[in-house]
């Protein structure tokens, strides 16, 4: 059985670098800038009143200073004049600083002895509130790619002045649950049936990461369907395939069988892990397939695990294991076996302040009301003796 890390690093080498498209910016959150998006315009593009007040010149500016008010610059509408001594323009916030004034008062520092006049108060504020023009960006300055965009760097790229941006094409993912036993959710299950639900938790999983998941109809446990299957996934223009299922040694296991039929070349079967050992990764048709087992939360913690990260590659974001934080166990736990354990778990804080982390204590890979409750994976160690409470741990958030 191969490590995790082995594993991993393999599948990643198997995954095709998507091309890149030009999306506008409202479709733009989420995807992967392919190419550094460069200002076309300096912001501010001009000094900036950060404050509602009077702009004038800071020589000479001292509690019961008198100016006159020459004019008035409001955003969108600069004043046309400069301003001399002892003159000031009424300006409000994001209005251009006219001409010859270095200093915005502040309307609250400022009192009005006769009409068109006012005068500066007691303990006036010392600030300039000034914004100078280039201080939040310059034109040529560049918000770098990689990257996930989110929606604070949409609204950077649109201040830039970018209609449209280049991205990384969504990866057409394939999602193709395997077995009689399954029929899909608001159908009437036979007897000895159960309700698909692996397809749909790793379709939301990988939309939301970027992904354009299909899930493909259920493949039952035939070779021909299984073949239908990846014809079906071929057809659709899948970038990736994966299986959920029919991955192990059993009789009625028929994935790996049907792949080799189709043309895969095996890289990789079973991994030191649980959940999630019967996992097989290799190349069928020129395309990458990924074999996930069956049991929902396996298939699910190997989807976090592995899929993840290879779909990083395929945006081309710096792709490798998820980023993990050190928590200190609620409770014991018991010993490890041979296989590294992706125990799930629940956060919280200790009295200290610091991230705890409370190992559930029922593990059934069947089990999915345990995964919902879950907000982390507990990485125990392979052959890891018993853990006491306060004893830290890795962790990986869902």
């Amino acid at each position: 059985m191969l490590p995790v890390p082995e594993a991993l690093a393999r599948l990643i080498a198997l995954m095709p670098l998507m091309g890149t498209e030009e999306v506008p910016l409202t479709r733009a959150a989420g995807r992967v800038l392919a190419s550094d998006a460069v200002a076309r315009r300096t912001q501010p593009p001009f000094a900036a009143s950060a404050m509602d007040g009077y702009a004038l010149r800071d020589a000479g500016l001292a509690p019961g200073a008198e100016y006159r008010v020459i004019g008035e610059a409001q955003a969108g509408r600069g004043f046309a004049g400069a301003v001399g001594p002892g003159e000031a323009v009424r300006i409000f916030t994001g209005a251009p600083v006219p001409e010859g004034a270095d200093r915005v008062l502040i309307q609250e520092d400022a009192e009005t002895p006769a009409p068109g006049r006012i005068r500066v108060r007691e303990g006036f504020d010392d600030a300039r509130h000034i914004r100078p023009a280039g201080g939040d960006f310059s034109e040529g300055d560049r918000l770098t790619a990689p990257r996930r965009l989110t929606s604070r760097d949409v609204a950077l790229l649109a201040a830039m002045n970018l209609p449209r941006v280049e991205v990384r094409r969504r990866p057409v993912i394939a999602l193709i649950a395997t077995g009689d036993e399954l029929v899909e959710p608001g159908e009437t299950p036979g007897p000895d049936q159960i309700v698909s639900s692996n397809t749909y938790g790793l379709h939301a999983m990988l939309a939301a990461l970027g992904a354009d998941p299909r899930m493909l109809p259920i493949a039952r446990d035939t070779m021909h369907s299984l073949a239908a299957a990846f014809d079906a996934a071929e057809a659709a223009g899948a970038d990736l395939v994966v299986t959920l299922g029919g991955a192990s040694v059993g009789d009625h296991d028929l994935v790996g069988r049907a792949a080799g039929a189709a043309g895969m070349a095996l890289d990789f079967w079973r991994i030191a892990m649980r959940p999630g050992k019967p996992l097989m990764a290799g190349l069928m048709r020129g395309r990458p397939m990924v074999g996930l087992p069956g049991n929902p939360v396996s298939a699910i913690v190997c989807g976090h695990v592995f899929l993840r990260p290879a779909l990083d590659a395929m945006l081309g974001l710096p792709a490798g294991p998820l980023e993990r934080e050190t928590a200190r166990l609620a409770a014991p736990v018991v010993a490890n076996g041979g296989r590294e354990h992706y125990a799930r778990a629940v956060l919280g804080r200790g009295a200290d302040g610091a991230l705890s982390v409370r190992v559930l204590e029922r593990q059934d890979s069947s089990l999915l009301s345990v995964l919902a409750e879950a907000d982390a994976l507990a990485v125990l160690p392979a052959g890891a003796p018993e853990m006491p409470a306060g004893a830290a741990v890795e962790i990986l958030r869902l």
